[in-house]
């Protein structure tokens, strides 16, 4: 007798369908997986055996093939389990046949017959949707991340027997899930606010513009100054997650096994903070099996990179690309995976390696050491970066100063009429920002005066900017004039953002 379950895998954060063929014959008793199944799912045979077992049921003397189909593609980890149980205890006619139609099963099995909690569900359960599957068995743990595929009947189990039963007789409910009141009650719930910052108010504008275009942005400054402040401030006037950008930062979350099961959908933009001794592999994802790297789990967010120059260098270089493109493709043996990579980079650093350099407290570095220290940023790096800010350290008088500064709340307003208008003004284009646009676009929506074009043109001479920091300063200007609720980018806006490159000039020059 052959047994058809219909199971998943997965390919980097998108699910595919699996077909778990099972077939029970006679023969010289074994047991046989075929269709490229790694040592775990080779080994899922003793589990499922035992599993069976200790649910009350022995396994008939038999010949036993397994066929994961397509049987072209590598099949990973211990996820077939329930559904290759599920397909012995049909064909030993304990499970009939036509209960399991439908159905999309998927989970790993312990040796008691405990049905424990898998990585990637939502994306596997996401594919299953998309083909027109609209019911699913997935580990308890599993449900209320599942169950965030809105129409899918998710159907929790905990064990093997229980499982057997809902087969049988004793049909368990499905899941509901009111991850819709999550999703609107806590996108605001912060407990840190602009309001705190005391002082550096030109540093707080340039964070405004790069929240509002979707900028990256390098802040420099001596050592207490806020810079990290600041930064870990940011998400708080940045647009909430819509469910869809939602749905890829969790897909992302559970392929790398960081979901809590209390918050089942993401509903903030990340913020990703990685020391700066992570490797090269850690930020952009790898290993034998490729996972995803923190440029990919600050997707839709925000990666924050404190101590700049701290990174070693091999790590810096490798995110010029995705900076770019907004994803990382990895080659390894076993195959070809890409990861989105959609981030706002965010990046500080000292003056020099004391960090006292320009400030009021007496710098003990030479020029020599200076350089060297600074040299440790590429300059095709730099380019990438839209904002280059100076962070001057705050005085006595901000930080006794008496009013309130101004809350997230309120510049948060004022980033989402930017953004509002960006929103129209591409909304026949595949992007949502300023910082997204290519060449051509840039050409057609940046449109500068004669006396813009002059400005523009000495400032491009005497910074000796390249082609890409002449688009970059483009961009943020168009980001500033719609801040300002203007529909031409005038001499204040194209100055304005020039100022934000005075760091090429400056240090690097």
């Amino acid at each position: 007798m052959i047994a058809k379950i219909l199971s998943g895998a997965l390919i980097g954060i998108n699910g595919y369908l699996i077909d778990v063929e099972v077939d029970m014959s006679h023969g010289l008793p074994g047991i046989d997986i075929v269709g490229l199944p790694d040592s775990a799912v080779r080994e899922s045979k003793e589990r499922v055996k035992t599993a069976i077992k200790n649910a009350n049921y022995i396994l008939p003397a038999r010949r036993i093939t397994i066929n994961l189909a397509p049987a072209d593609v590598k099949k990973e980890g211990p996820v077939f389990d329930l559904p290759i149980a599920v397909g012995l205890l049909v064909c030993m006619g304990i499970i009939d046949a036509s209960q399991t139609e439908g159905y999309f099963i998927i989970g790993e099995l312990s040796l008691d017959g405990t049905i424990r909690h898998v990585n990637g569900i939502l994306p596997m359960v996401y594919s299953a949707f998309e083909n027109n599957i609209r019911k699913c068995i997935v580990p308890y743990e599993n449900a209320e991340e599942a169950s965030v595929v809105n129409e899918m009947e998710v159907i929790g189990v905990k064990n093997l027997k229980e499982l057997i039963a809902h087969f049988m007789r004793k049909k368990i409910s499905p899941v509901k899930n009111d991850f819709y009141k999550i999703f609107d009650s806590e996108k605001d719930n912060y407990d840190v606010d602009f309001s705190e910052v005391k002082g550096q108010e030109n540093v707080k504008r340039a964070i405004e513009i790069g929240a509002a275009g979707y900028h990256n942005i390098l802040m420099i400054g001596p050592p207490g100054s806020g810079k990290t402040m600041i930064a870990k401030r940011l998400p708080t006037i940045l647009p909430n997650l819509s469910f869809e950008e939602s749905i890829e930062v969790t897909k992302i979350y559970s392929v790398s096994g960081l979901l809590e099961n209390k918050n089942v959908l993401i509903v903030k933009r990340p913020f990703r903070a990685p020391h700066h001794t992570i490797s090269y592999s850690a930020l952009v994802g790898g290993g034998r099996i490729p996972k995803p790297g923190e440029i990919s789990l600050a997707h839709n967010g925000i990666l924050f990179l404190d101590e700049l120059t701290e990174f070693s260098k091999s790590v810096l270089e490798v995110m010029r690309q995705p900076l770019e493109d907004k994803f990382i493709t990895i080659s390894r043996v076993n195959g070809i995976i890409s990861y989105p990579a959609n981030f706002m980079l965010v990046a500080s650093m000292n003056p020099c390696p004391c960090g006292y350099y320009g400030s009021n407290i007496k710098c003990s570095c030479t020029q020599n050491e200076i350089n060297k220290y600074l040299n440790k940023i590429s300059g095709p790096l730099l380019d990438r970066i839209d904002i280059q800010i100076e962070v001057a350290g705050v005085n006595y008088k901000d930080l006794n100063k008496t009013r309130p500064s101004e809350k997230s709340s309120e510049i948060k307003k004022r980033v989402l009429a930017a953004q509002k208008i960006q929103a129209e003004r591409y909304k026949d284009l595949n992007i949502k920002f300023n910082s997204q646009l290519t060449a051509s676009q840039t050409e057609t929506f940046c449109k500068l005066d004669e006396e813009c074009q002059i400005i523009l043109r000495k400032a491009f001479n005497s910074l000796k900017l390249s082609a890409r920091a002449y688009n970059k300063i483009l961009k943020v200007a168009r980001t500033i004039a719609d801040l300002e609720l203007s529909e031409k980018i005038l001499v204040e806006h194209i100055a304005e953002a020039i100022q934000y490159r005075n760091l090429d000039r400056k240090y690097w020059n």
